[in-house]
């Protein structure tokens, strides 16, 4: 008797991540080591992501080229993705701003007493308390890149913060799908 495979292909972090870059990247064609080297992953981790991405109907490939499905990815990040991937805290570190203490929300929400969220990192420029980012090259690439940068801030206002945080941050977010 033959076996039954029952293997279910799930999104990993990497995957909402290299889709993040590539949004923060606009219109046009793009190339996986492009990808690669704005992320800081490897090539063929790009191509996996991708991959997994377009089985979860977040993308389709037009001429083998990765384009976004904007209403799928928005409805996703909004609405699901902070379930899929949870905020996941730590003690207080030194690292990058995130969240509401990084632009573009640094700009609309004011600070309070309480300790900011960063991403643990030793090149950051705040102390606060540690949030894992979605994947260990981000705080690296958000350095790099202001686009990408605000985009991982946005959605970790959207899975880690308070309701006046989560709705600035979709606010914020439509700018991306328009």
């Amino acid at each position: 008797m033959a076996k039954i495979s029952n293997r279910q292909l799930a999104l990993k972090p990497q995957d909402l991540y290299v889709l993040l870059a590539l949004l923060s990247r606009g219109e046009g064609s793009v190339t996986y080591p492009e990808l690669a080297e704005q992320t800081g992953l490897a090539a063929s981790a790009v191509h996996g992501a991708l991959k997994r991405a377009a089985v979860a109907r977040l993308l389709m490939f037009q001429e083998r080229r990765p384009v976004i499905l904007k209403p799928q990815l928005k409805e996703f990040l909004l609405s699901g993705a902070k379930y899929s991937f949870p905020p996941v805290w730590g003690a207080m570190s030194r690292g990058v701003p995130t969240g509401y203490a990084a632009p573009p929300l640094n700009a609309i929400i004011a600070p309070s007493a309480d300790p900011v969220p960063v991403w643990p990192h030793a090149k950051g420029s705040a102390r606060g308390l540690s949030l894992v980012p979605l994947y260990p090259s981000v705080p690296d690439a958000a350095l790099r890149d202001a686009k990408l940068y605000a985009l991982l801030t946005l959605f970790d206002a959207i899975r880690s913060g308070q309701a006046r945080e989560r709705n600035a941050a979709r606010d914020l977010l439509e700018a991306y799908f328009n």
